[in-house]
């Protein structure tokens, strides 16, 4: 193996063709740089310098070495920048775990955030159900969830990204579909569909008690696991089903959305694993603190 040192010296000799110059710019002696020269022409195994002529030249062996020497110091400090980057959560990968819900709220701004601050990330996205997400950070098959906030279990710790208001969605055809503003009492008699509770989380527990602090249990007729699902059926006139506001940025041909009044809130956090080690997580993280800290 070929110390690097004597390549930087040799690409120095190569460039100003004189030993003088040479040596003046690598701060050593004239006879300091020859017999690093004479070394590195032992080590390769032929002369690499033709010393006998009037102006130094390369012999072609000596054209050739110059030629890979230059792209193996460069590929040197590319590593070497590449790991100083990846050390400092500028360069490697941020997988991102989340649901049909951020979807269409936070996830194409974290998509510009990366892109923009760190460019060198890759990222990479997995569409999961909420019951889902937890598991992932903790098995470490995602290095961050978005979820609605209290659906992060031990060993987790998360930050509030957005709060929004949850509103109506429901099929153009239905009876009330037409009103500007709704109150959750007027969908007392309506069957409601849902996530199930377990698939839903958090979220579903806020519409049961949001419906029942306005005096009714809700008439779940369906449950799903998929978001997407969910929303699908509301296409049947007879169903309503209540979603994050962000949601009405999905385009569905048949459905409306309706706000209520005092509608609940729900926040939607990001969650990691209190034993990620990936240094891009760390970076997206102290990023986003960043951000909210200054709203």
């Amino acid at each position: 193996m070929l110390d690097v040192k004597p390549l930087r010296y040799f690409i120095a000799l190569a460039e100003v063709k004189n030993f003088h110059r040479a040596a003046e710019r690598l701060h050593l002696s004239q006879p300091s740089l020859s017999r690093h020269i004479a070394a590195l022409e032992k080590a390769v195994g032929t002369q690499l310098v033709e010393r006998n002529t009037r102006q130094l030249m390369l012999t072609p062996a000596g054209e050739s070495f110059y030629q890979d020497a230059r792209k193996i110091l460069e590929s040197l400090q590319q590593a070497q920048q590449l790991a100083r980057d990846t050390a400092a959560g500028k360069s490697g990968s941020l997988r991102v775990g989340f649901t049909m819900y951020s979807a269409h709220s936070v996830i194409p701004e974290y998509v510009r955030l990366i892109r923009h601050h760190f460019p060198n990330i890759a990222l990479e996205l997995e569409e999961a159900v909420t019951e889902d997400l937890p598991d992932k950070v903790l098995a470490g098959e995602v290095d961050l969830a978005v979820l609605v906030e209290g659906s992060a279990r031990v060993g987790m710790q998360t930050l509030t990204v957005l709060t929004e208001p949850l509103c109506v969605a429901m099929s153009r055809t239905h009876p009330k579909a037409k009103s500007r503003k709704l109150q959750i009492e007027d969908l007392r008699d309506d069957p409601f569909v849902m996530t199930s509770a377990s698939a839903g989380s958090r979220l579903t527990a806020v519409i049961m008690d949001y419906c029942r602090a306005h005096g009714f249990e809700p008439m779940v007729s369906l449950q799903v696991r998929l978001q997407h699902t969910m929303l699908s059926l509301v296409n049947d006139a007879s169903y309503v089903a209540l979603v994050p506001s962000s949601v009405q940025q999905l385009k569905m041909d048949g459905i409306v959305f309706k706000p209520l009044a005092d509608a609940p809130q729900v926040n939607l956090a990001v969650a990691w694993s209190s034993d990620n080690r990936n240094p891009c997580l760390n970076s997206f993280i102290k990023l986003l603190i960043q951000r909210h800290a200054a709203v």
